[in-house]
């Protein structure tokens, strides 16, 4: 068979539409490892590439996030109309199987990565199924390696994206990662990453390690590190703040090529940390975490959301001062978005606080809930304040032109504030037409 992998765009002239930069999605070259010869197999990524919706293709799989569900769907029902069959998987597809399955002859239930061959023999024998759940959690000890030489060349920041483990132990009220996976946290064999390392065309390009959380399981992470230190990389991803406090752990990221992590700061208030569910975080320990971070040769790249309960109009300038003052080299700043199977979702809908299920307004830039200390208005207002203010030229000059390591700051850091700070400006401007 012919088999067509597909990530639909983002909602045209929405604020990830018209980011710079762009990743892959690791999960469609690991279905793209997962499919065997003699079928034939690519991947179309809609942010970079056209859809041929007249190719000659036996099978389409479409995996969406909620915000890209909408598009989904209409790629879903274009291939349809010429009898193409249509597999539909991904988070969104796993919280309401059902209405994706209005769209597609098939609808793949949480992790695929044990279904997905299963799905392409029922297909070949024109006997699809309705629904595929994977009955258990993917083993990591059988994930192959990634079929990098399907995805395009050009148009990615990071291209070298790499998984060592799966899931996180923590349980944050408005994550969708616990939502799907639960709190297990499992890991590869540290022996397949480094085969999977040295398969790599480029590893002097930037790695992105895509684990929701590296160091989850220090154990782990001390031999993970001490692997990476024996090769030349350079690496970023994703950890929790309080690992500052770990001097041995700090040390081994700095040996082993880290450059930068992904760190959920979330809120500069204690109240809705709290609520959140998000009790390893002390907002007193956050610039003090954020100096050893930097000492250590590591970049910041905090999350804070805007938009939980507590949040007041003042909280925009809260943040921006503590940003600056910190030298904090990049920041995701989305307004809040209770994604369906969180628990914020189902809160929010008790409390009859949900706006709309648009799902193509669920971008992380639009507000889509009734705040509680501000008015819709007010939070819409000051999720663009904040987003101009921290991707402006002077606060980007602040934030990256300083001694520590400035090479690798703004080498890794730069194009990311500058891809945001071209977003921002292009989005509003369509936000506000």
């Amino acid at each position: 068979m012919k088999v067509t992998i597909i990530v639909p765009r983002w909602p045209k002239e929405s604020f990830w539409d018209v980011i710079a930069f762009k990743f892959p999605l690791l999960s469609t070259s690991l279905l793209a490892s997962l499919t065997p010869s003699p079928h034939e197999v690519k991947i179309i990524d809609e942010s970079l590439s056209e859809i041929d919706f007249e190719e000659e293709v036996d099978l389409v799989a479409i995996t969406a996030i909620t915000p890209l569900a909408r598009r989904a769907y209409e790629i879903g029902d274009r291939f349809r109309e010429r009898g193409v069959k249509v597999v539909i998987g991904g988070i969104h597809a796993t919280w309401l199987p059902q209405e994706a399955k209005a769209h597609a002859d098939a609808v793949a239930i949480g992790e695929a990565d044990e279904t997905w061959p299963e799905i392409l023999r029922d297909a070949q024998k024109g006997e699809l199924k309705p629904f595929y759940r994977q009955e258990e959690r993917t083993n990591l000890e059988r994930l192959p390696i990634p079929r990098r030489d399907l995805l395009p060349r050009k148009g990615y920041l990071f291209h070298n994206l790499i998984q060592t483990t799966r899931g996180c132990p923590y349980d944050c009220e408005f994550c969708s990662v616990t939502a799907l996976h639960g709190k297990t946290y499992r890991m590869r064999p540290i022996e397949e990453v480094e085969k999977e390392i040295q398969s790599l065309e480029h590893s002097k390009a930037y790695i992105f390690f895509v684990d929701d959380n590296i160091v989850g399981n220090l154990a782990y992470a001390k031999a993970l590190l001490t692997m990476l230190s024996h090769y030349r990389l350079r690496w970023v991803s994703q950890g929790p703040i309080h690992i500052s406090e770990n001097e041995e752990i700090l040390s081994l990221l700095a040996k082993a090529g880290c450059h930068g992590l992904f760190i959920g700061f979330e809120s500069l208030r204690e109240e809705n940390l709290h609520l959140m569910g998000k009790r390893i975080n002390r907002i007193k320990n956050y610039e003090e975490a954020i100096r050893r971070l930097h000492e250590s040769g590591i970049g910041v790249y905090g999350s804070f959301v805007f938009g939980y309960d507590y949040d007041d109009p003042s909280v925009f300038d809260e943040f921006l001062e503590f940003a600056e003052r910190n030298r904090i080299e990049g920041a995701f700043l989305p307004v809040l978005t209770p994604f369906p199977g969180t628990r914020i979702y189902k809160r929010l809908k008790e409390e009859g606080r949900i706006l709309t299920e648009d799902w193509s307004m669920y971008d992380m830039a639009t507000v889509v809930f009734r705040p509680k200390r501000m008015t819709r208005e007010e939070l819409q207002e000051g999720f663009w304040k904040v987003n101009r203010s921290f991707y402006s030229i002077p606060s980007m000059f602040k934030r990256l032109f300083h001694p520590f390591h400035f090479n690798r700051s703004l080498i890794i850091f730069g194009p990311m504030n500058f891809g945001l700070w071209q977003a921002v400006k292009k989005a509003e401007r369509y936000f506000r037409k």
